[in-house]
């Protein structure tokens, strides 16, 4: 349920039995793992010493530390048990192969394309980390920063999959993020609309999405003013300013369907359950860490999400 100024607003699920399946299915340790995967890395043809395992194998080895918390050495140990459960004598990656290859692997994000057009939902949550302020205080009792990773976050609205992401520090707002995160969405894939809080009001913003031909459903600020239409999209950002100004923010948000926003930040709390912090303490191996948890949560997703009904 979910409190307008209308009153409070019920859902229904109707795929229960579908959606219960699926929820049980998570728990399931046989959906990580694939027999036919390329375990061992094959020969590049380059001089120097091969890499022993593929990025698949590092990858599964990463997804399970990152599904139960462990740290490297235990999941190894777990990896090991895994795998001799199922029948397989693959050799395993020891804690210092994990932990050198997790600076380099290229995380592979599994996705569905949209179909009739995507719908791209855009927000970013913050992610408590080990810094350096906080290790002062610990040590010596010193002033006390706080640090912490932004996740920025673009789901489909229809699938609710994860379709990009980016790890910046906390001194990265939104807004820069937003033509980064469009990158992501392959120029083939048609885009339709891009909603956003009022963060990513701003001129960079509306030209990247006018440029994918794409509907901006962003709120203008409280103070916001016309800008020259000297691009197309601050000619979107105006319209969509003289339609608030003549229906009313509330009115705006009802009439743009600006309220499906609210999956992404449902995803948000879905990623925060994986961990409220990182485990790494380097930048590099701390966004590999986050990007596994994004290819967990589509594994999820994809296995079976909850098809609601507004409930008059």
């Amino acid at each position: 349920m979910r409190e307008t100024s209308w009153g409070r607003v019920k859902y229904r699920t109707t795929n229960w039995k579908a959606y219960n399946a699926a929820l049980k299915a998570r728990g399931e340790l046989t959906i990580w793992l694939d027999r036919d995967m390329q375990w061992l890395a094959q020969p590049t043809g380059k001089r120097g010493r091969c890499q022993k395992f593929s990025d698949a194998a590092i990858q599964f080895c990463l997804t399970i530390k990152g599904l139960f918390g462990l740290p490297l050495r235990q999941t190894t140990g777990f990896v090991e048990s895994l795998l001799s459960l199922a029948g397989l004598t693959w050799p395993v990656p020891d804690y210092s192969t994990l932990c050198r290859r997790q600076k380099t692997i290229t995380v592979d994000i599994p996705y569905r394309p949209s179909e009739k057009g995507l719908h791209l939902l855009v927000d970013s949550t913050g992610i408590k980390m080990l810094g350096e302020g906080e290790w002062k205080r610990k040590k010596h009792g010193a002033e006390y920063r706080r640090e912490w990773r932004k996740v920025h976050l673009g789901i489909d609205a229809d699938t609710l999959e994860i379709r990009a992401v980016e790890i910046t520090s906390n001194s990265i707002g939104d807004a820069p993020m937003l033509p980064e995160l469009l990158k992501q969405i392959p120029s083939t894939e048609p885009l339709l609309s891009v909603r956003g809080d009022g963060a990513y009001d701003t001129k960079a913003c509306y030209d990247a999405i006018s440029s994918r031909q794409a509907a901006a459903i962003i709120p203008t600020r409280k103070n916001a003013k016309q800008w020259k239409e000297n691009t197309a999209g601050a000619k979107a950002r105006n319209e969509t300013l003289a339609a608030t100004e003549y229906l009313g923010r509330t009115l705006w948000k009802k009439w743009s369907g600006y309220h499906q926003r609210s999956l992404v930040e449902t995803k948000m709390r879905c990623f925060k359950l994986l961990g409220e912090r990182v485990m790494a303490r380097d930048f590099d191996r701390q966004v590999t860490e986050l990007q596994v948890r994004v290819a967990i949560l589509n594994r999820f997703t994809h296995l079976g999400a909850p098809s609601t009904q507004r409930v008059f």
